[in-house]
């Protein structure tokens, strides 16, 4: 399993009038987080782009428990802790400086070439890359 943590300032515009954060902005912090978690692998976005393959988002369920609001600094937590075959699911939540979650979900991120839009198996360089995070048993499941 591989978990990536990344931090986040809410900004003014993504809270309504009351200072609490509108809920379409959670699913751009969990983007945030798969972006760390790219970069954290020595694979981000670019890298991927280059390498001919793209990472559509297939699905995303996510549950809300507190808001956020102004002013807070977020903790987004990312889990890969399924290897991948041709989709990767991605655990992910988010909590405030008070360790609190505020709210957690799956996200399922595809492969697909670059330049056919054609779905893909997961590419061997990203498999190499987080084999070290997995014992043969998950890697078998």
């Amino acid at each position: 399993m591989y978990i990536s943590e990344y931090k986040i300032d809410v900004r003014y515009y993504e809270t309504d009038t009351m200072g609490i954060v509108h809920h379409s902005n959670y699913v751009r912090y969990f983007e945030c987080g798969r972006n760390e978690m790219l970069k954290g692998l020595n694979m981000p976005i670019e890298v991927m782009e280059r390498e001919n393959y793209m990472l559509p988002v297939v699905s995303v369920d996510i549950h809300y428990k507190l808001p956020a609001r102004m002013g807070d600094t977020l903790r987004v937590v990312t889990k890969l802790s399924k290897w991948p075959k041709a989709k990767i699911y991605l655990e992910q939540e988010i909590y405030n400086e008070r360790k609190e979650l505020i709210c957690y979900g799956t996200v399922v991120v595809g492969f697909i070439k670059g330049d056919t839009r054609i779905p893909t198996r997961t590419p061997e360089f990203f498999l190499k890359n987080i084999e070290p995070y997995f014992t043969e048993d998950e890697k078998n499941n």
